[in-house]
C-alpha cells in the first residue's frame, strides 16, 4: 500500500469523524443531549453502532470534542492577542476575529444555553469561562479602573447578546450581529482611551 492510499484513508477517517460531530450536534440541538443515543446518532449517519465506536466510546466523548472544535479559533484568537502590541487596534481586531468565532460555533452555543445542567457535569463551562479570561485578559489593560474593566468584559458580552439574546429586537441576525460588533468596539475604544489618558 503507497503513502498516497494510506493518505486517502487517513482522510476518509477524519471525514467520518467529522460527519459524526456534525450529526450529533444535529440530533443534540433539536431533541436534547441527554434524550439522544449514540444508536440514533449511528443511524442518522447510516453507519453501525460498531463504526460509530471506532471514533467515539460515549457521547460525553462527543460532546467534549465538539466543544473542542468549535471553540479552538477561541485559543488560535487568544495566542494570536497575546503576540500583539497592547494597542486599541489589536483589541478591535480581537473583537472583529471573536464575533467570527462566534458565528462560526453558534450551533455549540444555542446547544450551551439549553443543555447547562451537562455542561456543569461534563466541567465544559469551566473550560470556556477560562478562554473568556484569556479573552478579557488580552483587552483589559492591566492598570485598568473598575469601570474600564467592565466596559471590556461587557464588550465581549455583547457579541454573546447580538449572535443569541437580542432576536427579540427584530432586524436580521446579520444585522443584530453588525450593531452588537460596533457596541462592542465602542466599549473598548472608550476604555482605552480612559486607561491612557495624558
Amino acid at each position: 500500500m503507497g503513502p498516497t492510499m494510506d493518505g486517502t484513508k487517513q482522510q476518509r477517517r477524519g471525514n467520518t469523524r467529522q460527519r459524526i460531530l456534525d450529526v450529533a450536534l444535529e440530533l443534540f440541538a433539536e431533541q436534547g443531549y441527554e434524550k439522544t443515543s449514540l444508536r440514533e446518532i449511528a443511524e442518522r449517519l447510516g453507519v453501525t453502532k460498531a463504526a460509530l465506536y471506532y471514533h467515539f466510546k460515549t457521547k460525553e466523548e462527543i460532546l467534549v470534542s465538539l466543544f473542542e472544535s468549535l471553540t479552538r479559533p477561541m485559543e488560535e484568537l487568544i495566542e494570536w492577542g497575546r503576540r500583539q502590541p497592547h494597542t486599541l487596534e489589536t483589541k478591535q481586531e480581537i473583537l472583529r476575529r471573536y464575533d467570527q468565532a462566534l458565528a462560526g460555533a453558534a450551533p455549540l452555543f444555542r446547544f450551551m444555553q439549553e443543555n447547562q445542567a451537562t455542561l456543569r457535569e461534563l466541567r465544559i463551562g469551566d473550560t470556556f469561562k477560562n478562554r473568556m479570561r484569556g479573552l478579557k485578559d488580552i483587552i483589559v489593560d492591566p492598570d485598568a479602573n473598575m469601570v474600564d474593566q467592565v466596559r471590556c468584559v461587557s464588550a465581549l458580552f455583547t457579541l454573546h447578546a447580538g449572535m443569541f439574546i437580542l432576536q427579540d429586537l427584530g432586524g436580521d441576525l446579520e444585522e443584530r450581529r453588525k450593531a452588537a460588533l460596533e457596541v462592542a468596539i465602542d466599549l473598548v475604544t472608550q476604555a482605552h482611551q480612559d486607561a491612557h489618558k495624558p
